[in-house]
């Protein structure tokens, strides 16, 4: 069955958990579907982990849309949902409107994603009057990178919880159908979720959220040139991958690759007479 909003409003009144994965590609999103997950996420962590930029603010509206056709295509029953990127919505009501659109026309996503509290309600707001569901983002919010000094644990002391409690809550009346909580204490995450109606999504927030979402190279083992605390690698893929093209560099220069079991026969009476 496929996946929408109401899957999401529908598990937090049941208390069942959410899952969600990030994606970037047909093929990738194509398996994760298939395992059953109930959201994709195209993330602008595809900045990091598909681009290779040191963060995620250099990852434009053509890249997102680009990237979120790729996993529309592959995805038949999860929600899929599309971050908007730096710089898309922060500028205006109507360019975060618009740029939300944009989403979901052209790149076929169900749902936007966008970072930030009490400061971006109004765009909030204004995407959803335009239709269009909106998954909230606080704590950690990778694009303020710049401002946090880092990727820096959030609410850690008593005037920051308070204040992400605030904005959980700002978040939630503006319309947001879920909020993401990424680096945060589990104690002050599972506060928040029990101070909303609307699912919570974990991502370094402990066990006490309504779901939670990781990066599937993180989780895989795909992207090594850092692992955050927050990461339970499930397989080791990357290793294994490396392995595989080392077999297949070796038999190549062996000459064992390819063999008679991969190639496409020819009669001798042709051969003959070609000479």
């Amino acid at each position: 069955m496929k996946k929408s909003v109401l899957t999401f409003r529908n598990a937090k009144q049941k208390n069942e958990r959410l899952t969600m994965l990030t994606a970037y590609d047909y093929s990738t999103a194509k398996l994760i579907d298939a395992s059953g997950i109930d959201s994709v996420l195209v993330g602008d962590s595809l900045g990091m982990v598909m681009l290779g930029y040191e963060d995620t603010l250099s990852v434009t509206m053509e890249d997102m849309i680009h990237h979120t056709k790729a996993v529309a295509r592959g995805v038949k029953d999860a929600l899929v949902v599309s971050d908007l990127p730096f710089m898309s919505y922060q500028t205006s009501v109507y360019d975060a409107v618009s740029n939300a659109g944009r989403l979901i026309k052209e790149g076929r996503a169900q749902a936007v994603k966008l970072e930030g509290g009490i400061e971006v309600c109004p765009q909030i707001k204004a995407i959803v009057e335009a239709s269009i569901p909106v998954m909230a983002h606080l704590g950690l919010t990778p694009q303020s990178v710049n401002a946090f000094g880092g990727f820096k644990v959030q609410g850690k002391d008593e005037e920051a919880a308070r204040s992400l409690i605030e904005q959980a809550k700002a978040v939630e009346a503006a319309g947001a159908f879920a909020v993401v909580l990424e680096c945060i204490p589990a104690k002050l995450a599972e506060l928040i979720t029990k101070s909303i109606s609307i699912p919570t999504i974990g991502i370094g927030a402990g066990n006490g959220c309504d779901g939670q979402v990781l990066v599937y190279q993180d989780m895989l083992g795909l992207y090594s040139d850092f692992t955050p605390k927050f990461v339970k690698r499930y397989a080791e893929i990357g290793p294994q991958m490396q392995t595989a093209i080392e077999g297949y560099i070796s038999e190549v220069k062996s000459g064992a690759f390819p063999a008679a079991e991969h190639t496409f026969a020819l009669s001798d009476a042709v051969i003959e007479k070609l000479y």
